[in-house]
């Protein structure tokens, strides 16, 4: 079967977009565990899938590095704006995207006739343990607990998905590949978790690197940068209302929080190159 695809990425958080709007003739988490490795294959953080939908203009589904699947990317759902408007599969620049977290609202911003950046309302944040899941009673909020022997402390929060928010002195020197599965598997978030590890600049600017459930480290994180402006400033880091840069590697996320908790990304999104992946061949 040949796969035509477009590799796209938002501030280096990188996936395999796939047009399915006709349907889906394979099966998305075997495909994502094939065509993801780097090295091997085409090499991403994920696929996903441009769907009709039914509700909205458009249907997201993204699948993670190992094959599971996700409910919701920041960084992905920019680039899904940008595809289907230079695709020509719409010429709305205010879009609807069904995803497994909801439906998220999208503002398209023009450079020439190509779109530059993306505005995401990302919907409301919890802080209710139930929605994230964790463990714990009502809020888990600069809650102290035990990962490999050290204490940490977390404040979880939900974009659709879990993530825990950490602050550090220092976020460069962090050896992630070897503390993350522990944080992603830690046994008080029963789906697992997305882990943030923030350094505060300023009230106005973050310092983040993340570890991924299902994925590992990447180079950015949309919902997790949304989730630690969200902790920032219920741990009075950060001003309601106000922009909020948030430095990945990858790149520049600004997010906006307000007082109910509603959550605005805008960041790039960019095509990297376009391509036909031959799957019997390489699943041979």
């Amino acid at each position: 079967m040949d796969i035509s695809f477009t590799k796209m990425h938002g501030c280096g958080n990188d996936y395999i977009y796939i047009n399915c709007l006709e349907g889906i003739p394979f099966d998305p988490n075997k495909l994502s565990s094939v065509m993801s490795p780097r090295h091997f294959s085409v090499g991403g953080d994920g696929i996903v899938l441009i769907c009709a939908s039914e509700v909205a203009d458009f249907k997201m589904r993204m699948f993670n590095l190992d094959g599971s699947e996700g409910k919701m990317c920041g960084n992905a759902i920019r680039c899904v704006g940008k595809y289907v408007y230079e695709n020509h599969l719409t010429d709305k620049l205010s879009l609807s995207i069904e995803t497994l977290s909801g439906i998220k609202y999208l503002s398209l911003h023009k450079q020439g006739e190509k779109i530059k950046t993306v505005t995401v309302d990302m919907g409301k944040a919890s802080l209710e343990a139930k929605d994230i899941p964790v463990l714990a009673k009502h809020r888990f909020i600069n809650q102290p607990y035990e990962v490999d022997g050290v204490t940490y402390y977390g404040t979880a929060v939900s974009m659709g998905n879990p993530h825990v928010v950490i602050y550090q002195e220092e976020v460069k020197s962090l050896n992630l590949e070897k503390m993350g599965p522990n944080f992603e598997n830690h046994p008080l978030f029963p789906e697992r978790v997305n882990t943030e590890f923030i350094k505060v600049i300023d009230k106005t600017h973050l310092e983040m690197r993340v570890w991924e459930r299902g994925s590992g480290e990447t180079f950015a994180c949309g919902t997790g940068a949304c989730a630690a402006t969200v902790s920032s400033i219920i741990n009075g880091y950060c001003p309601f209302d106000t922009p909020i840069e948030v430095s990945l590697i990858g790149g520049v996320l600004t997010i906006t929080v307000d007082k109910d908790l509603n959550v605005k990304m805008e960041g790039p999104a960019t095509k990297v190159y376009t391509g036909v992946f031959n799957y019997e061949c390489e699943t041979e």
